[in-house]
């Protein structure tokens, strides 16, 4: 059984009695050593307990594979490219999303990337000269089983998905862990979105179309040039929403 005088003297002289509770009398000789051994073995367990937690929770000094949410990626994840927002303020549906081909599925990578397009109503070919516009749409998504994507993600921020440096880039809050709007032009935008070991990545890009082109007709010297897309960067990232969603119950 530890005495009260044994339990007043782990604390050390540099406390006063005040400081422990009012035990004030000295220790009996001859306990020490074995008593500090056993708050030693107790201390380092302790320790040991706390870094194996930290170790488990936040991956320190340990190889954590990043969460992936739910994320699937496949050969049919092009099927979440519906862009209902987008195609509701561009006009109309051009092209259904389709494949681009290099899908990846490898246990440490699945990526997949697809391409759809929408266009603006058909112009009077006599207001207009026969010219409407396009928009583009890429998306890409690359789910990482093995390594956090996030650092490389930072780094690439001013980098669009086409090499070049953007323009400017701007945080977007309240989307996955990190999100980026990237203005690479005035007629190309990108956002690209990180959660856990999924990375998505939406492009827009304008371009012009002469409507008679289909029929051999020769367009204009003067063609106008693509509208600016930054009027379509909220509808941009109320699509990202949704495909994000469609990929994780897919």
């Amino acid at each position: 059984m530890i005495s009260e005088p044994e339990l007043i003297d782990e604390f050390g002289p540099q406390h006063s009695a005040e400081a422990v509770g009012g035990f004030d009398r000295k220790p009996t000789p001859g306990r020490r050593g074995g008593h500090g051994l056993l708050w030693g073995a107790a201390g380092a367990l302790a320790a040991s307990a706390v870094w194996a937690t930290a170790v488990f929770a936040y991956g320190i000094g340990g190889d954590r594979k990043p969460d992936t949410h739910g994320y699937q990626v496949g050969g049919r994840s092009c099927s979440v490219m519906q862009m209902t927002t987008l195609t509701a303020s561009v006009g109309k549906r051009a092209e259904a999303p389709s494949l681009v081909p290099g899908t990846i599925e490898t246990p440490a990578l699945d990526s997949v990337s697809c391409t759809m397009s929408l266009a603006s109503p058909d112009a009077p070919a006599e207001n207009d000269h026969g010219w409407s516009y396009r928009l583009h749409v890429g998306m890409s998504v690359e789910l990482h089983k093995e390594t956090d994507p996030l650092p490389e993600f930072d780094a690439r921020k001013d980098s669009s998905v086409w090499g070049n440096d953007a323009e400017r880039s701007e945080l977007v809050p309240g989307l996955g862990d990190r999100a980026y709007l990237l203005v690479v032009d005035e007629q190309t935008s990108e956002l690209r979105v990180v959660e856990g070991g999924a990375v998505i990545k939406l492009s827009i890009s304008a371009s012009m179309d002469y409507a008679a082109a289909e029929d051999g007709g020769e367009p204009p010297l003067d063609e106008p040039d693509p509208p600016a897309v930054e009027p379509y960067h909220a509808d941009l990232i109320t699509d990202m929403r949704d495909v994000m969603k469609k990929l994780r119950t897919a």
